[in-house]
């Protein structure tokens, strides 16, 4: 099921979807749907991601500055060590 929805867009973006819509021979409103469709996965993931995040420091599973800035300073060493957990 689809359901219509009106945008406004800048007049320049407006001509490239213009003419990638000639070059791909696909409509702009399939273009515009895909392009929604990839920003709001996108979008969604990210968020989820952040969330999640929050989650594990609020519970206490973070990792300090200390041991990741000394995870960090050993990168290219001969003892470099493993990322802290």
């Amino acid at each position: 099921m689809t359901e219509t929805l009106s945008i406004r867009i800048d007049t320049a973006t407006k001509k490239r979807l213009d003419a990638l819509s000639k070059r791909s021979k696909r409509s702009k409103s399939f273009l515009a749907a895909e392009a929604i469709t990839a920003y709001v996965d996108s979008e969604e993931w990210q968020i989820g991601e952040i969330q999640a995040a929050i989650s594990e420091l609020d519970a206490g599973k973070g990792v300090s500055h200390e041991k990741v800035s000394g995870w960090l300073k050993s990168w290219g060493n001969t003892g470099e060590k493993k990322a802290p957990r």
